[in-house]
C-alpha cells in the first residue's frame, strides 16, 4: 500500500495530469496565454477537485453504483458552480479571460478520473492527499506553461515586464499553435529528466 507521501508526490510526478497522463488539454492549450490565466485555472481545479473527492469519499457507500456518475456530476458541477461566482464576483478580469472553461471543469477527465479512480475507493484522509495532490500537479504544469508563453510571447511574467525592450516577442506563442510548440517541448523534456530521475 502506498504511503501518504508518494500518494501526494504522485499527481506531482509520476502521475502528473499534464506531462505524463495527458489528462485535461482543452484548457491547458486554450488559457495558458499567461501565467495569471494557468495558476487561476489551476486553483480552480485544485479547489473542484479537493471539494469533489472529500463528498464522494464521504458518500461512497450511499451512492448506488447505476447512478454513480450522474451524481458525481452533480456534485462536481456544484463546486463548479461555487468557483464560477466567487471568481466572478472577486476577480472579474479572471474571470472573463477563462471564460467557458470555468463551467467546463465539470466534464473534466481529471476530476471524473479521480472521483472514479480514487474517492469512490478510498477514505475521505486519502481522497484528500490524492486531490492534493493532482490539484497542484495541475496548477503546477498550467503555471509553467504559461510562464514560458507569457515570458516569451510577450516578455512579461504575471504582467510584469521581465525582458528588455530590444527583445522581440515571439507572437505564436500567444496562439494555438504555439501552446502545441510550448507543450511539446516541454513534454519532451520532461520526459527526458524523469527517465533520467528513474521516474517511470
Amino acid at each position: 500500500m502506498t504511503t501518504l507521501a508518494q500518494e501526494f508526490t504522485k499527481g506531482i510526478f509520476k502521475e502528473n495530469p499534464i506531462f505524463r497522463l495527458l489528462l485535461g488539454m482543452c484548457p491547458t492549450l486554450a488559457v495558458t496565454i499567461s501565467a495569471i490565466n494557468g495558476l487561476g485555472m489551476g486553483i480552480a481545479a485544485l479547489f473542484v477537485l479537493l471539494g469533489s473527492n472529500i463528498v464522494i469519499s464521504l458518500l461512497r457507500n450511499l451512492i448506488p453504483a447505476r447512478v454513480r456518475i450522474p451524481a458525481y456530476i452533480l456534485i462536481i458541477a456544484t463546486f463548479v458552480t461555487i468557483v464560477d461566482m466567487v471568481l466572478n464576483a472577486y476577480t472579474p478580469d479572471l474571470h472573463a479571460a477563462l471564460g467557458i472553461f470555468i463551467p467546463l471543469i465539470v466534464v473534466n477527465c481529471i476530476i471524473l478520473g479521480r472521483a472514479e479512480a480514487f474517492a469512490r475507493k478510498h477514505d475521505v484522509g486519502r481522497s484528500i492527499i490524492d486531490a492534493l495532490g493532482m490539484g497542484i500537479g495541475f496548477a503546477l504544469s498550467l503555471t509553467i506553461l504559461g510562464i514560458i508563453r507569457e515570458l516569451f510571447g510577450a516578455g512579461t511574467v504575471f504582467g510584469a515586464h521581465i525582458l528588455g525592450t530590444a527583445f522581440q516577442p515571439m507572437a505564436i506563442l500567444g496562439t494555438p499553435p504555439g501552446a502545441f510548440i510550448t507543450l511539446g517541448v516541454l513534454l519532451g523534456l520532461f520526459n527526458y529528466l524523469f527517465k533520467r530521475l528513474g521516474i517511470e
